[in-house]
């Protein structure tokens, strides 16, 4: 019924419990996840779990705020998406949030590695996962200035304003909303899930951070994308029937998946 377009099931905390993380989504009908890789050292513990258990797919990429591993490639990700249950390309995108003392000029080697990814993304047709944080600006120039409307993907986790959603919506990407949406505090945000057309939705939990609430502080899972789904309900005045149904086809046609592939 619910999919979970983006978790994080080999981090530790999760991967040690997989068999009761996967006994809570069946309680809760959570019936398919997308993993995401985070740098190339972890894909392959990422591509591992994708295939090992046939409703869950996985995405080959380096979050960008990711130093001191390894730099993906374009041949690198090309070659990853090639293995069995990868469907994206990413995490990736810019995130400007911590600095640490440095200036935008000296973040060019993430938007250098934010553009391998848009190319391959390209050479592969994969959709991408972008992830941005004080970095709209930069983020939706670079997706137009190599094209990233050819292949489309989702905004994760988004928490961005009305107008970003706008320019992510006309580039033809998918809006995805978090367990974010459900604290009191994110008013904006509740405003853009009113906006953003439930045919260009998707759910995650992005666990294992960001319950929803009533579980925010605690490690979050796959079973708790209900919740979400249910917060986006009550804001569209739709029966949460309706965003399951709608959020888990937009996955299947985002990123070329059913449960029988």
């Amino acid at each position: 019924m619910f999919v979970d377009s983006h978790c994080h099931l080999s981090f530790p905390e999760l991967a040690e419990r997989i068999d009761d993380i996967r006994a809570d989504m069946v309680a809760a009908s959570v019936d398919r996840a997308l993993c995401i890789c985070t740098t190339l050292e972890e894909f392959d513990t990422v591509q591992g779990l994708a295939a090992r258990f046939d409703n869950f797919w996985c995405s080959a990429g380096v979050h960008p705020d990711n130093e001191g591993v390894r730099e993906p490639r374009i041949e690198d990700l090309v070659e990853l998406a090639q293995r069995p249950r990868v469907v994206a390309i990413g995490e990736t995108g810019l995130d400007y949030y911590r600095l640490n003392g440095r200036g935008l000029d000296d973040m060019e080697w993430q938007r250098e590695r934010f553009r391998v990814h848009i190319r391959a993304g390209r050479a592969t047709g994969l959709p991408l996962v972008v992830h941005t944080r004080s970095a709209s600006a930069d983020t939706l120039r670079l997706l137009r200035e190599e094209g990233a409307e050819a292949v489309g993907g989702v905004f994760h986790c988004f928490t961005e304003t009305m107008q970003v959603a706008r320019e992510a919506l006309d580039l033809g990407f998918h809006v995805s909303f978090s367990g974010i949406l459900t604290f009191k505090s994110a008013v904006e945000l509740q405003e853009v899930a009113r906006y953003v057309p439930l045919e260009r939705c998707l759910i995650e939990t992005d666990s294992p951070y960001l319950a929803p609430v009533p579980f925010r502080g605690r490690t979050n899972t796959p079973a708790l994308v209900p919740y979400v789904a249910r917060k986006l309900a009550e804001l569209k005045g739709v029966a949460v029937e309706e965003v399951a149904v709608a959020t888990s086809r937009n996955f299947e046609s985002l990123f070329k998946t059913s449960l029988k592939t």
